[in-house]
């Protein structure tokens, strides 16, 4: 048996549980029980799309010419600084462990994204899937009624394949709310909690329950004789994806979009915008069951281009994202340790690559995949660990490299999954769920 938070133990004395004599106060505990040990992991994962510079977020270099204005604050740990842009988050840091040496191979936005979603580079005739669909397929429950996989506010345009669910089939396509576009960048942000409503949920106020009945029936008719000659993966896809829309549409965990049930101040809290509150729908979500949510973090007030793609006047734009990250990601933590869930949610904080040490003309930093950093918490994770180091001038790793399957098969080990495991892909070929030589970052593991 698993150990129990506070939380639960307090929820078992609430049913009674506490003062049974001890002759059957065993058994009736185990059952009681049973709900929170038996409980999935489930993953929470913040994309910052662009490439976040690590040195004006986690690996800061004050003192040092590349190290530009950035200060060093220090935080809840000893001996770890970050940068002073994210005051909420170094409060935070005995739940989180920093990856200061990650080294990868691709500085194309394209490339990188599907690399460092998906675990491979892109090309050949294998669909391979995102990672959120291969967690899905994991770890979803099989009577789910909401999808598996859900991304909040993406913007595909570096990769769209990245966020595919390839050979896994539509089943496990993520269900997209809020998308962003190339066309908003620096303009007023969206209503929030009108975005990441799912739309088309609710049937036409001029057809009633009875004839969206017949209309299903009649449907599903016609699929069943067309599958009678027609079996396939494709058609069978097909099919399951329309069943499952009609269970979400019928089932009251789609009130997990409703952002109105929450209390105002903890909404003010995440902050009143598409990433914000995007934080929150994934609480809501992992709440429910889902075992993979992404939260995008593409634009910022003031912040001008592509998210964190900050070839120009990055320490303006690196500000005006961090004020955006800071407080979302911290009550993120704190509301999922409020409702007993952060020890059964991981949370990663990632882009595709970092940006360079040396700062350019146009006072940016541009791409760079040699040594950049990413963090994790939650989920058991060991917080307030540093993994791997970097030079003094930040253009190299000095210690600890790790990749991106390290990484992948780091979380996937931290969610409970056989990352050896295989799936059969499009052309027939077992593909493992973390490619061959990956090694889980142990520093950081339970």
């Amino acid at each position: 048996m698993s150990s129990f938070s506070r939380r639960d133990w307090m929820r078992l004395v609430g049913a009674g549980f506490a003062g049974v004599s001890a002759s059957g106060w065993l058994e009736q505990f185990a059952n009681a029980a049973a709900p929170f040990t038996a409980r999935k992991k489930s993953c929470i994962l913040l994309w910052m799309n662009g490439g976040p510079s690590q040195l004006d977020t986690f690996d800061p270099k004050p003192g040092h010419k590349n190290g530009g204005p950035i200060k060093a604050t220090a935080t809840a740990v000893p001996g770890i600084t970050i940068s002073d842009y994210l005051p909420q988050i170094a409060k935070q840091m005995k739940r989180i462990s920093l990856v200061r040496s990650m080294s990868t191979k691709e500085a194309d936005h394209s490339r990188a994204t599907y690399l460092l979603r998906t675990g491979r580079v892109p090309g050949g005739p294998i669909q391979y899937p995102a990672f959120g669909s291969v967690v899905a397929n994991e770890l979803e429950a099989a009577t789910a009624e909401l999808p598996g996989f859900v991304s909040i506010a993406p913007m595909r345009l570096f990769s769209a394949a990245a966020f595919n669910p390839g050979f896994l089939g539509p089943r496990f396509a993520p269900l997209i709310v809020g998308e962003s576009d190339l066309y908003n960048f620096g303009q007023a942000q969206p209503d929030a909690a009108a975005a990441l409503k799912v739309q088309d949920l609710d049937r036409p106020s001029t057809v009633d329950r009875k004839r969206e009945d017949d209309r299903l029936g009649l449907l599903d008719d016609f699929e069943s004789d067309f599958l009678a000659d027609r079996a396939g993966p494709a058609s069978q896809s097909h099919r399951t994806a329309y069943h499952r829309a009609v269970a979400m549409m019928r089932s009251s965990a789609v009130k997990a979009f409703d952002l109105g049930q929450e209390p105002s101040k903890l909404r003010d809290r995440y902050g009143r915008n598409l990433f914000g509150q995007g934080c929150l729908l994934a609480r809501r979500l992992v709440e429910r069951g889902v075992p993979f949510v992404e939260v995008t973090l593409s634009s910022a007030p003031g912040a001008q281009g592509i998210g964190w793609d900050s070839h120009q006047n990055n320490f303006t734009a690196v500000k005006s994202l961090c004020g955006v990250l800071d407080p979302a990601w911290a009550t993120l933590l704190d509301d999922l340790a409020d409702k007993g869930l952060l020890d059964s949610t991981l949370v990663v904080w990632m882009g595709e690559f970092g940006r360079t040490p040396k700062i350019n003309a146009g006072t940016g930093r541009d791409h760079w995949a040699a040594s950049w950093s990413t963090a994790l918490a939650g989920g058991g994770i060991k917080g307030g660990r540093v993994v791997g180091r970097t030079s003094a001038d930040g253009m190299e790793v000095t210690d600890r490299p790790v990749s991106t399957i390290d990484l992948l098969a780091t979380v996937g080990k931290t969610l409970g999954m056989d990352v050896n495991k295989t799936n059969n892909s499009n052309v027939g070929r077992p593909i493992r769920l973390v490619d061959v030589g990956a090694k889980p970052i142990q520093e950081v593991l339970s």
